[in-house]
């Protein structure tokens, strides 16, 4: 086997001596060759001490092929050069699909979520997105849907609440009409008992028109809190004291069950005894004869506890979350007691203005119990 061997290269330039002679020279200008005078003449004259000694003459000036070309150097970068290029524009191509990919990856839900938004804001509430990830994109899906969710049944709400705000006016106002054309056109005697149920009348309208305005007091953080530094049991006891007679007369038992040494707390007394006051007139409503209403107060780290409890028939586990809003009633007809729906909603708005926490627990046909907790100073 013999070895191959590797041209020389070339460099692109022909060196002459004095004499015209190729002294370095390539295929085109053999060495030894003698130049002619005009091929010399584009040459750069080489000089030394003022005398002319030869000349160079590069391949740019004779036209000449640069056999530098076709070297294996020149050929390596050459494939270099061409692979390169190949890479970038595959590159460049991957990134553009990619770019797609991602692109419509990111934009789809963005236009459905700007779609929804569109539709909700012209009152479709309810309307609802894919979620397709669960990245920050579909964390804000996820998030569009609940806010759907929770302004359509805030719509709902205001719209019952409307429709039991009307009805609950306009029955005592349709008594007191009834009463006072009867009486006007002489088609009814006056006697006490009309009287009577024409100011009871008016008197369930002036306590839901100051139910009404309370919380419209609370929505908007105007509510007006005298606090003060009381210790609990006396509002407990006020309380209890207040509602013994009705208790007796029901025959439920009313008891006080609180320790010797309970903390002082800061609140408005009588906000919190409208509270309890509530809590208590609820759990008579539902407790039968015989049965058991017990308050009791404790310490809680750094709240402290009031629970109202009775032996009633408790409530549904479907109506427990919304035994708090307004006009909730979870027999869903119209209470024939006069009340106005609204008092464990004002009952909430009181207590979460004075930084504490309202809740309710219930096994139905087991009693409910519901918890007051107040921050301690």
């Amino acid at each position: 086997m013999t070895d191959q061997q590797t041209p020389p290269i070339r460099l692109p330039l022909t060196l002459v001596d004095s004499e015209r002679q190729v002294v370095f020279g390539d295929r085109r200008y053999p060495t030894g060759e003698h130049l002619p005078e005009n091929v010399v003449a584009g040459g750069v004259p080489i000089v030394v001490d003022g005398e002319t000694v030869g000349w160079v003459i590069q391949d740019s000036f004779g036209g000449r092929v640069n056999d530098f070309a076709d070297s294996p150097e020149a050929r390596f970068l050459a494939d270099l050069n061409q692979t390169t290029l190949w890479a970038a524009l595959g590159s460049a191509f991957i990134a553009l699909l990619l770019g797609i990919v991602l692109a419509r990856t990111i934009s789809r839900p963005v236009k459905e979520l700007e779609e929804g938004t569109r539709r909700v804001a012209q009152g479709q509430l309810g309307y609802r997105v894919s979620m397709r990830s669960q990245d920050e994109i579909g964390r804000l899906a996820g998030s569009f849907n609940q806010m759907s969710a929770d302004l359509a049944r805030s719509n709902e709400l205001r719209r019952q609440m409307t429709a039991d705000i009307a009805h609950d006016l306009g029955n005592p106002l349709s008594v007191i009409q009834g009463y006072a054309e009867a009486l006007d056109e002489n088609k009814l005697p006056g006697s006490p008992e009309i009287y009577q149920a024409i100011h009871q009348q008016a008197s369930h309208l002036t306590r839901l028109v100051a139910d009404l305005r309370t919380l419209s007091l609370a929505d908007a953080g105007q509510l007006e809190l005298r606090p003060q530094i009381i210790n609990p049991q006396d509002l407990l006891e006020h309380s209890v004291l207040a509602y013994f007679p009705q208790a007796e007369e029901q025959k439920v038992a009313l008891r006080l069950d609180v320790p010797q040494q309970l903390p002082d707390i800061r609140v408005d007394p009588d906000r919190i005894v409208q509270v309890l006051n509530n809590l208590i007139s609820n759990a008579l409503r539902h407790t039968p004869p015989g049965g058991e209403i017990r308050l009791s107060a404790g310490k809680d780290g750094r709240w402290l506890a009031i629970d109202v409890q009775d032996t009633g028939t408790g409530i549904a586990e479907e109506d427990l979350p919304y035994v708090f809003d307004r006009f909730y009633r979870g027999d869903k007809v119209r209470s024939p007691s006069g009340e106005s729906g609204l008092g464990l909603a004002i009952s909430r708005s009181i207590i979460e203005a004075h930084d504490g926490r309202i809740s309710a627990a219930s096994k139905p046909g087991q009693g409910a119990t519901f918890t007051i907790k107040l921050p301690l100073p």
